[in-house]
């Protein structure tokens, strides 16, 4: 059977709005999880293009400075392996740096991936990482490091599997805390996984 779209989400929470509407795949959270779930889907199923859903953190300058809040909904212009390299003496380095592509073409993929779908108005550079960020010292690195302004942890490998497989991929998820010094009072996680789904549902509804 093939699909139009189908709808990636890490739990379902962040997937149950929009069950009556679009194709869902609950991955699990993490990217083996999402890795491996889309691409057996994948190998069943053709779908046209992938959409991830979901809640992540915004880094601590795109809340200050960026206006990204908790409740914005905000779309990923790029996905980024944020921690997918290796520690050196000099600082990090990424595949790039390492000189081993991720995807072998004629325009190479490091760390960054492109993204081709755009639900939300809003636009800026995705991270996900294997470990959150769990001190303002280590989301500020990454944030400077990446000029990511968001973080979860599965984007990045749904948008290399779609990659892989020729068809276009997009992403959009809900802020539900700042990344950073973990403070579990202020998150907002219902909120913006309901924001997000809620605004991805209305862009359906426009195409």
């Amino acid at each position: 059977m093939a699909v139009d779209l189908v709808v990636c989400v890490a739990t379902e929470l962040e997937g149950s709005l929009l069950r009556p509407h679009v194709s869902v795949l609950c991955t699990g959270v993490g990217a083996v999880n999402a890795a491996y779930t889309l691409t057996r889907f994948l190998e069943r199923e053709k779908a046209q293009a992938v959409i991830v859903c979901g809640i992540a953190g915004a880094y601590p300058r795109a809340v200050s400075e960026g206006n990204l809040g908790i409740g914005s909904v905000i779309c990923a212009e790029s996905e980024c392996y944020g921690d997918l390299g290796a520690d050196s003496a000099g600082g990090f380095l990424d595949m790039q740096a390492l000189g081993f592509p991720l995807i072998a073409a004629a325009e190479p993929v490091y760390n960054v991936l492109p993204m081709q779908i755009f639900p939300a108005p809003r636009r800026c550079r995705f991270v996900t990482v294997n470990t959150c960020s769990g001190s303002d010292e280590n989301a500020l690195e990454l944030e400077a490091r990446t000029g990511g302004s968001v973080e979860s942890m599965e984007g990045a490998a749904v948008a290399h599997v779609a990659t892989l497989f020729g068809i276009p991929a997009g992403e959009i998820r809900g802020i539900s805390n700042r990344a950073g010094n973990r403070d579990r009072s202020t998150w907002r996680v219902k909120e913006a996984a309901v924001a997000a789904q809620e605004a991805l549902l209305a862009w359906m509804a426009e195409r």
